[in-house]
């Protein structure tokens, strides 16, 4: 049997989180938490805004933070608090596609895209996004709150500080370290 999960923030990356959410089988969509989000364009209904969290922690158990993070990461880190604060557990979304090796630690409220890639002794922190094809290779720490972007590659021994934002096909050579917050341009290569 499913279990019910609540998707928070009813925009683009939130529908990339239903197609994951919905192949991976084990949990049940009940519902989007957004004030502008229409009730019916993503095929779930409207659950109201941030403000009927707490009621809906009364009837749910499960909450994705489903804001993406290309502008800023602000306001993924202020939902993923509050859920957490409410009370809701966060649980990590993978793919049927992605691959990740037994040996890499995972925190909670992740979700990690088709494609992905997660090597061993990886380390990912709370409330990340591993898009689409993204690689992350042996013995690096993802912090907290970062998005690592479709087809990026993250190589081995590398510390992506928490906030940070790699993007589509960015380069992280091996053993380098971002700054907290750090914004990596699509397509570059970070030393």
């Amino acid at each position: 049997m499913k279990k019910n999960i609540i998707l928070i923030g009813g925009g683009g990356h939130c529908a990339s989180c239903i197609d994951v959410i919905e192949q991976e089988g084990i949990y049940k969509i009940v519902g989007i938490v957004d004030k502008n989000y229409d009730g019916k364009s993503l095929g779930y209904p409207s659950l109201g805004d941030d403000s009927n969290l707490k009621n809906l922690k009364k009837k749910f158990k499960h909450a994705l933070i489903t804001v993406g993070q290309i502008k800023n990461v602000k306001k993924r880190i202020e939902l993923f608090e509050l859920v957490k604060k409410i009370g809701f557990e966060t649980p990590n979304i993978i793919s049927p596609r992605a691959y990740i090796s037994k040996n890499s630690i995972l925190n909670e409220g992740s979700i990690f895209m088709h494609g992905s890639f997660i090597n061993s002794r990886v380390l990912i922190g709370d409330n990340c996004i591993i898009n689409t094809n993204a690689l992350i290779e042996h013995d690096s720490i993802i912090e907290n709150n970062c998005h690592i972007s479709t087809g990026a590659i993250v190589n081995g021994s590398c510390l992506i500080k928490e906030g940070t934002f790699v993007g589509s096909n960015a380069t992280i050579v091996d053993s380098a370290t971002t700054k907290k917050n750090d914004f990596i341009n699509a397509g570059s290569l970070f030393k």
